[in-house]
């Protein structure tokens, strides 16, 4: 099996515009983690977003292997994947007959995808659904929007304090199937936060005290869940059992 880099990445703002901070962490197939990070004074959320990934990708140039790139930014995912196709033979206008926003981190994350001639995945994941990476990249990018110098780990991925899991299927967003049903799911109640750790299930009122029971613990799982049903399905792909 190929090796492949792992790519997460984040952007944070305060005003919109306003100041403004980035975060990427790069996980390499020698066992090595790079985390980045860099801020402006006056700037925009997406600018932010496609700073990330432009500081990433830049990061891995002259790497050959294959990149999945993470980000919570669904501009970033659909702008880069499906959009840019028209904008470019619309000579960068959109639909609506005007420019494209930030055209040039635009032109430039292209360019830097193109040069991965199809060696480049892109991953949608949920904004702060719990996956530690994520986390993570949300904390250095908020961090420099304030002006703050986070300290950056470079070195052994073991010694970055949080678990490398790839996201699953409760952090990424997945497209709806169509169907012709006219089910409606019952309501919602109070958000639960499931941890399951060494063979322990524990349910938590706070995203806080999940964090603190399964931050940097190899193999935790964790789950935000609204319903029994959630719940159920939760446990169910865990493979707990009696439950």
């Amino acid at each position: 099996m190929e090796r492949t880099i792992y790519i997460y990445c984040d952007g944070a703002c305060s005003g919109n515009p306003g100041p403004g901070g980035w975060a990427a962490v790069l996980i390499y197939p020698d066992g090595t983690l790079r985390e980045l990070g860099g801020g402006e004074r006056s700037t925009t959320n997406n600018r932010m977003e496609m700073a990330a990934a432009i500081a990433a990708l830049s990061a891995v140039e002259g790497c050959p292997e294959p990149v999945k790139l993470y980000t919570d930014s669904g501009l970033l995912v659909n702008g880069i994947k499906a959009w840019i196709h028209g904008w470019k033979r619309k000579g960068w206008t959109t639909a609506a007959g005007q420019p494209v926003v930030n055209r040039d981190l635009w032109e430039r994350l292209d360019a830097l995808a193109q040069a991965r001639k199809g060696r480049l995945a892109w991953g949608h994941v949920k904004g702060h659904a719990g996956h530690e990476i994520n986390e993570r990249c949300d904390e250095i990018a908020v961090a420099f929007s304030k002006g703050q110098r986070p300290k950056l780990h470079d070195g052994p991925a073991v010694g970055c304090g949080y678990s490398l899991a790839e996201p699953g299927p409760e952090h990424l967003h997945q497209p709806k199937p169509k169907t012709a049903s006219s089910h409606r799911p019952g309501p919602k109640g109070p958000a639960v936060y499931l941890s399951y750790v060494n063979g322990a299930l524990e349910r938590h009122a706070t995203w806080d005290a999940c964090k603190a029971r399964v931050h940097g613990v190899a193999g935790a799982k964790f789950k935000k869940v609204s319903s029994p049903e959630e719940e159920r399905a939760a446990l169910e792909l865990w493979g707990v059992p009696g439950r």
